[in-house]
């Protein structure tokens, strides 16, 4: 029976995160690009104007409502995660150098397809019993194509709700105790005795602090992720950087490598991979799987942004994406890739090849600081999917009174994730994930016009400051 759900669960997820949804995604993005005049390249200049303007323009949200950059915060505190650094990795080993130069090009789509998905949460959002502002893609299903799409709405937060106990919560413990143990390891395999009871607090710990953030409400969120994000994504830049200063002989070759292997992957892996096609899946559905464009959850938090301007905070979703992907992604490629460490072309690799890099270059005690940037991408990640199953189980029941109990279970996963391989269950919610893409993109595809409306009239109009 557990060999067919087994069997039958990787055919649902090689779909759901295979061709069919890359083609959608990507065409959906490119729909939307089209209709807004590619407005994530004409308009880049002005979403890094926002963003650097909101980083030092403090000032108090309403109740139950965050700060625009604290929701831009929580939005990436969930996006920049363990697949920055694992699943990078592993496009390149399976799909060669030439997966970071596609990674790169459905990043260029993920930006316009995240900011209109920012937009049509902000201009559809609601307020609950509560009085916080709630939104995402339920709630522009909802109110914006009317009560015939009803079902979409209920299928995406379903969804959201299977999803989060794996892929938003114990995978990412899962993440932690594994740095936290490779970390120990690294002074001696005596310590090997002891990493049960070590996993065990780390479990225990990670629930109690999550548990503190997440019953506090947006408002703590917010203050938390404003600190968090800016502090663990500096800090994995500055070392990743480090790692290029200090190979910078290899840079000019690893960029040759990374535009040559994209239409000839042979030439850059020894032959262990000749698929163009290969490369282009593994660089794209990585991307999509790292920046979550297309999958509608960031704008689950930018929905709780204290603004009137929701264009203006759709750049943000710009920012993003090119955030997590063009910049940490590429980062973490950069380390691969110019510390020379060999990669293993064909095989499967994670965190461990990322790890590598940066020992290579820094030596054994460098696993601590990366261990502590996986700590934190993952803990980070934990906190802003907590945030988006707890809309998603209140739209589901129409009451905010599950919510509590919802994120009390929640924060006691981190225990399990710590402690138990639950295997079959995190591939079953990482299906559950993909499938939350489906009625997004249909959304999306429906409310393109009104996006290209809104986006026109604000950059007609007072909005844009003229």
């Amino acid at each position: 029976m557990l060999e067919t759900i087994t069997a039958v669960n990787q055919a649902v997820n090689s779909f759901i995160w295979g061709i069919p949804a890359m083609v959608c995604i990507i065409g959906v993005g490119l729909l939307l690009s089209v209709r807004t005049g590619f407005l994530q390249l004409r308009k880049f200049p002005y979403a890094i104007k926002t963003i650097i303007g909101r980083i030092f323009h403090k000032k108090d949200a309403s109740d139950g409502a965050m700060t625009p950059f604290q929701a831009v915060c929580t939005a990436l505190a969930a996006t920049v995660g363990t697949g920055n650094i694992a699943g990078v990795a592993g496009a390149i080993a399976i799909g060669g150098p030439g997966a970071v130069f596609w990674m790169w090009c459905s990043a260029l789509l993920g930006m316009c397809t995240k900011f209109s998905e920012v937009t049509l949460a902000v201009h559809f959002r609601e307020r609950n019993k509560n009085g916080e502002l709630v939104g995402g893609p339920m709630y522009y299903i909802k109110n914006g194509l009317g009560s015939r799409w009803q079902f979409l709405a209920v299928l995406y937060s379903l969804f959201g709700v299977l999803t989060v106990f794996g892929t938003g919560n114990a995978t990412q413990v899962n993440t932690i105790v594994t740095a936290i143990d490779s970390a120990l390891l690294a002074y001696g395999s005596s310590l090997n005795s002891i990493l049960p009871t070590v996993n065990l607090v780390v479990g225990v710990v990670v629930a109690m602090m999550v548990a503190m953030v997440l019953l506090g409400g947006v408002k703590r969120i917010g203050s938390v992720t404003e600190k968090l994000v800016p502090f663990m994504a500096l800090f994995y830049i500055v070392l990743a950087l480090g790692v290029v200063v200090l190979n910078y002989r290899r840079f000019p070759a690893v960029l040759a490598s990374i535009v040559g292997g994209a239409f000839d992957p042979r030439a850059f892996t020894g032959g262990a991979i000749g698929s163009i096609f290969l490369s282009m899946q593994k660089g794209v559905s990585r991307g999509i799987f790292s920046n979550e464009a297309g999958l509608g959850t960031g704008s689950i938090a930018h929905a709780c942004a204290d603004t009137r301007k929701p264009v203006k905070q759709g750049m943000f979703g710009i920012f993003e994406v090119f955030a997590d992907t063009i910049v940490i992604c590429t980062l973490t490629a950069m380390v691969i890739l110019c510390s020379g460490v060999p990669v293993g072309y064909g095989s499967a690799a994670g965190a461990e090849l990322t790890i590598s890099g940066f020992t290579a270059t820094y030596g054994g005690w460098s696993s601590i600081f990366t261990a502590v940037a996986l700590c934190s991408f993952a803990f980070s990640t934990i906190i802003g999917w907590g945030l988006y199953g707890s809309r998603c189980i209140e739209f589901l029941f129409h009451t905010d009174k599950v919510v509590g109990p919802f994120l009390v279970v929640y924060s006691f996963v981190s225990i399990l994730g710590a402690t138990v391989d639950l295997g079959l269950l995190w591939s079953i919610a990482d299906t559950f994930n993909g499938l939350m893409s489906i009625p997004n993109l249909l959304a999306l595809l429906l409310l393109s016009g009104t996006v290209a409306k809104l986006t026109k009239e604000f950059f007609a109009g007072e909005g844009a400051g003229k």
